[in-house]
């Protein structure tokens, strides 16, 4: 097939963040003449089902202490309800508004978009639900992942995080499984919220992977709010009765709850695509295989986002986009960089993370570890227990800053501007060289002289 013969220059199967970026690029950049199939809602797992509605929960779920807080200050404040209604209302009207948003970027970048499914015949043609085929040069797959429950009977009787947005109300109690970010922000959201919250979680402790005394602190401050934690518990059993959602633990309990939450994991969502019979790779959890220009073992296919199960957050999606078309379109060949990507974990305390854990680093070399914690001046004025962390894992022969660790309110705001002097190579000394800002939780970060130990 000639290149002149092809309907488009790139055609984008996913309309989340990393399609729509890598699609109003390669158009409006690059002049391309691309197409794009979203056979949901535009926005994709961030804006409509993740990043977006949770962080709108996530401040929703804080009034209850700021509160209490305000009546410590001298304001004369009375507790109110919380209205699902109200608040769920104005959330999805908010959607909406960008969801609206996403369009009108596709469109006033050129780019056709196709409200359909798109699955994939060849190298070069993608097929359309709506009976449609359309050929293109490359072909972008951005379909993402999408959320999976227990293998235990009766699981779909249980929700999943796509599901939290559009409860008809809150329930009383509810139960969330899983022990990793998704369910320890839920965990604290609800309970902010006023739900009864449980989670029962596999492992010794919750958010596997991050660094430990960071996630210990986390633990300790859920466990302090009233949130109900079982470590080592699995659910064995579950069935939906006229008292709610009955069900059998590993450790012993039984239990019933208004609802059951799965947040026990995501899977990609390459299924049904046609890959495997073009010779596409897949890995055994459904991620498509590629290279460091997102290219997979089919040269004209590629793929970017959670699909791949690299880094699976929005703002890599919108970096592999970017590096996507620089490669492709701007002749410029640009791999990922997935080093040094600061995150943050949206639970109450917050906590942000860079680099290194004091666990990985260790394993690497001697490392210096400063920490610092303690009870932050507006908490403590209001007679709250709340302890905040700062920490930094320092290199012993080179004296860089390995990682960053930040367990406080607002520490998705800090780590942000921490992660740049780590991404640049800071030292320890450089740090100190920087003058605090004070009074501030932060300055913390500039102001540790020694070291609590080595390793």
């Amino acid at each position: 097939m000639s290149e002149q013969s092809f309907d488009y220059d790139l055609f984008v199967i996913g309309g989340g963040s990393g399609g729509v970026r890598a699609a109003r690029v390669a158009a409006g950049t690059y002049g391309a003449k691309v197409g794009l199939a979203e056979q949901d809602r535009y926005g994709g797992t961030c804006v409509i089902r993740g990043c977006v509605p949770k962080k709108l929960m996530v401040f929703a779920s804080t009034y209850r202490d700021s509160f209490e807080d305000a009546r410590s200050y001298g304001w004369s404040v009375e507790d109110g309800a919380f209205d699902w209604d109200n608040f769920s209302g104005k959330m999805n009207a908010e959607l909406d508004r960008l969801e609206g948003v996403y369009r009108s970027l596709l469109d006033g970048s050129g780019v056709d978009k196709f409200d359909a499914r798109a699955t994939i015949q060849d190298a070069h043609t993608v097929a359309l639900s709506t009976g449609e085929t359309k050929t293109a040069k490359h072909i972008l797959i951005a379909t993402g992942g999408h959320p999976i429950r227990l293998g235990v009977e009766n699981a779909d009787q249980g929700i999943v995080s796509d599901d939290i947005f559009h409860l008809d109300k809150l329930p009383k109690s509810m139960l969330i499984i899983g022990g990793g970010y998704i369910a320890c922000e839920f965990a604290c959201i609800l309970h902010g919220l006023g739900v009864e919250v449980s989670l029962y979680f596999r492992g010794a402790q919750i958010l596997n992977g991050f660094d430990d005394e960071a996630r210990g602190l986390v633990a300790e401050a859920m466990r302090a709010r009233g949130i109900d934690m079982h470590s080592g518990a699995n659910v064995l059993e579950m069935e939906k009765q006229d008292a709610g959602i009955w069900i059998k633990s590993s450790h012993g309990q039984e239990r019933t709850f208004d609802q059951v939450f799965f947040a026990t994991g995501r899977k990609p969502n390459s299924t049904d695509l046609g890959l495997e019979a073009l010779g596409v790779k897949l890995a055994r959890n459904g991620a498509i295989e590629v290279d460091e220009y997102s290219q997979s073992a089919v040269p004209s296919i590629y793929a970017i986002g959670d699909v791949t199960d690299r880094v699976n957050l929005t703002p890599v999606a919108i970096r592999e986009a970017m590096a996507f078309t620089k490669t492709v379109f701007g002749g410029e060949p640009t791999p990922v960089d997935h080093d040094l990507i600061p995150s943050a974990v949206f639970t109450q305390p917050e906590m942000g993370t860079v680099g290194m854990t004091e666990e990985e680093a260790a394993e690497k070399g001697p490392i210096e570890v400063y920490c610092s914690s303690f009870r932050p001046m507006q908490t403590a004025f209001a007679g709250r227990p709340d302890r905040v962390m700062m920490k930094l894992i320092v290199c012993q022969e080179t004296r860089t800053v390995l990682g960053c660790h930040i367990v406080a309110p607002q520490a998705g705001e800090m780590i942000q501007m921490a992660g740049i002097a780590v991404k640049m190579g800071a030292t320890k000394e450089q740090f100190d060289a920087t003058c605090a800002v004070h009074p501030t939780m932060s300055e913390e970060m500039v102001t540790m002289a020694k070291p609590v130990r080595s390793a």
